[in-house]
């Protein structure tokens, strides 16, 4: 027993050594991290560096703590190995969220240069401003509106593709606009709502009016504030296809004797996918509801590229944006983006209660 007692115990040297490895580590990347930030290169031959040291640099992260563990006791190495696969993880995730988000709410109890403390006077502001007011409506319509249509539009697609002699294709069109950045889709947007004064309308939707005999409109501009639709509807169209993905997945683990008794039993299609259907998909249209609704409070790229968040369609991103890197007020625009946490927060704690009764964490 007293050798396989002294083999669990500590020992200097191993510790030493572990040392000794993480301090290599730190001043090997630290030490590439200034060669290349002062280096002067050309950009491709800075690409393929920075490539390099991105694939081999964590490879040799892990492979080198890897190693040290290995040298530990067995009882120890099953302690510590864990800890050294998340650990370099955990650490990245900290320096590039936790660290600005407190750095963030650290510069909302300050005024617009950042040098004096003015405690709640931003947040009190954000309560009476009413262009925010305005932003947080929007935000609402974004919702309640654009969020509703891509889940009832995806589960109605995936289950109508579901049994359709074309689902491979019909999915294929309806996902493809996924693959558009919301920056591509608000320019291609911009041509189909394109309006101008005048008889000549080169806008799609305008071009139809008019052929049609009706009168050209400015579809995000004048129309306040049903404008505020035809932008969510650029969501729809692109998020719709990621919620039919998911719920075309969830789909093929109905269970199909269940669906077939209900039918000998001379239930309608209509009671079986309200009876047996829906509910078997309820935890995933609820994971696919709070993460769409996460997204839509955090809209951003298509207001700003369609209206510039103008004619009463600007939504909280769009205020911050505007705040902090327009007017250089970085204690007010900090405050934006707190209420924006604050909102998403809430969504974000449902969804993972939700997974964890779903017995996924």
């Amino acid at each position: 027993m007293q050798p396989a007692a002294a083999s669990s115990k500590f020992k200097p040297a191993l510790v030493l050594k572990s040392t000794a490895v993480i301090a290599a580590n730190a001043l090997a990347h630290s030490g590439l991290f200034l060669l290349l930030r002062d280096a002067d290169l050309p950009s491709w031959i800075f690409a393929a560096l920075a490539i390099l040291w991105g694939v081999l640099g964590v490879y040799g992260l892990y492979w080198s703590l890897n190693w040290a563990v290995e040298q530990y006791p067995e009882r120890w190495k099953k302690r510590i190995l864990p800890y050294v696969y998340v650990g370099p993880a955990a650490l990245l995730l900290g320096w590039l969220l936790l660290v600005p988000t407190l750095r963030t709410l650290y510069m909302s109890f300050m005024d617009e240069s950042s040098e004096h403390f003015v405690g709640f006077s931003n947040y009190a502001a954000v309560i009476f401003n009413r262009l925010l007011l305005t932003a947080l409506r929007n935000n609402l319509l974004w919702v309640a509106f654009g969020a509703t249509a891509c889940i009832c539009l995806g589960l109605l697609i995936a289950v109508l593709a579901d049994r359709s002699s074309f689902e491979k294709l019909a999915k294929a069109v309806i996902f493809m606009p996924m693959a558009i950045s919301f920056v591509a889709a608000g320019v291609i947007w911009k041509f189909i709502y394109f309006y101008k004064p005048g008889d000549e309308q080169i806008g799609l939707l305008n071009a139809i009016l008019t052929a049609l005999g009706g009168e050209p409109q400015a579809f995000t501009s004048m129309l306040q504030p049903w404008n505020n639709l035809f932008l969510i509807a650029i969501l729809v169209w692109m998020q719709t296809g990621f919620a039919m993905v998911v719920f075309s997945a969830a789909l093929k683990g109905v269970p199909d004797d269940i669906v077939e008794a209900a039918r000998v039993d001379g239930a309608s299609e209509t009671g079986i996918f309200f009876r047996i259907i829906l509910p078997y998909l309820s935890p995933t249209i609820l994971s696919v509801s709070t993460t769409i609704i996460v997204f839509t409070l955090k809209i951003f790229d298509v207001v700003m590229v369609m209206t510039g968040g103008q004619y009463d369609t600007e939504v909280v991103a769009t205020q911050f944006y505007r705040q902090f890197f327009m007017y250089r007020n970085a204690g007010y625009g900090s405050t934006l983006a707190i209420v924006l946490l604050i909102a998403v927060i809430p969504v974000i704690i449902f969804n993972l209660r939700q997974i964890r009764k779903q017995g996924g964490l």
